[in-house]
């Protein structure tokens, strides 16, 4: 195996990696992902018991023990950007040899678990109920980036987007899915769909504040897909890119929702935070 040069994999002084600071060892192997430093210890005040606490920049990351189960929580931000990084930083804290720096022999497997919010596209999926994402679709680009083969499934749901986006004609989408296994272990949560990753909150959302997007209708355009039984169903920042990673490092990987927003009826979840920390418990009991 080739040797990983230093500038492609920056190791600091202290033997921790570049941007999480998390050294080999501090990481479980089921691992919960979300977004906001924040929402971290709302996590892990269910733990019985803390293991190590690491905090860079947006972040943070604490592995403990809930019910005798060992669990990381890490915050990744927001974007498919981070993502991009915390996904190849945990995978060489677990599948690279920090001394040698080749990647080692025998394959780790994560199994990673997204807890995010994100809006719903259509009228029928409530403010406060909770989206399963069998599959994503990358409106950011960073698959594009990395040498991968997309599924049958993958390329049609791909073009379905693409033709949907006839008004945003250099938007070029990529799909990505969830681990099988993984969906299936949490499908009782709520509704299955297919989420759309977006590589912005307002524009790139359908959102008109001051700045005036370029479509009106592609919000709408999208909400009317469908691949299956599986309808486009909601919109947020980084389901897609954590799929795409996550199947290309060889992990799985799954995104569960809190819907606390509906884009149809154009309102807004007025007991945001109690969903959420619902589903955190709820998530924790599936996982354990």
């Amino acid at each position: 195996m080739n040797r990983i040069p230093e500038s492609e994999l920056i190791i600091n002084q202290d033997g921790s990696i570049y941007h999480l600071k998390l050294k080999p060892g501090q990481i479980a192997q089921d691992i919960i992902t979300v977004g906001d430093p924040n929402r971290v210890e709302r996590v892990t005040k269910h733990f019985d018991s803390i293991e190590s606490e690491v905090y860079k920049r947006e972040f943070k990351t604490v592995t403990g023990s809930y019910k005798g189960k060992r669990l990381t929580v890490i915050s990744t931000g927001i974007g498919t950007d981070n993502i991009d990084i915390v996904l190849t930083e945990l995978d060489a804290l677990v599948n690279v040899d920090f001394k040698t720096r080749k990647r080692k022999e025998e394959h780790k497997e994560l199994r990673l678990y997204r807890v995010g919010t994100s809006g719903s596209l259509l009228s029928e999926l409530k403010n406060n109920t909770i989206l399963v994402s069998a599959m994503a679709i990358g409106l950011d680009g960073l698959m594009h980036y990395y040498e991968r083969t997309q599924s049958t499934a993958e390329d049609i749901i791909a073009e379905i987007a693409k033709e949907a986006l006839s008004t945003l004609p250099n938007i070029y989408p990529y799909a990505s899915s969830a681990s099988k296994e993984l969906v299936e272990q949490f499908s009782q949560l709520g509704m299955k769909g297919i989420t759309l990753t977006a590589t912005g909150f307002y524009g790139p959302q359908g959102r008109s504040v001051i700045g005036r997007p370029k479509s009106s209708t592609f919000i709408d355009d999208l909400a009317k897909q469908r691949y299956g039984d599986l309808r486009f169903t909601n919109l947020e920042m980084e389901t897609a890119g954590m799929y795409g990673m996550a199947t290309m490092l060889g992990h799985q990987a799954i995104s569960i929702n809190a819907i606390i927003a509906n884009r149809a009826d154009m309102t807004f979840s007025k007991r945001g935070k109690e969903h959420v920390d619902e589903l955190i418990k709820n998530v924790l009991d599936i996982i354990c």
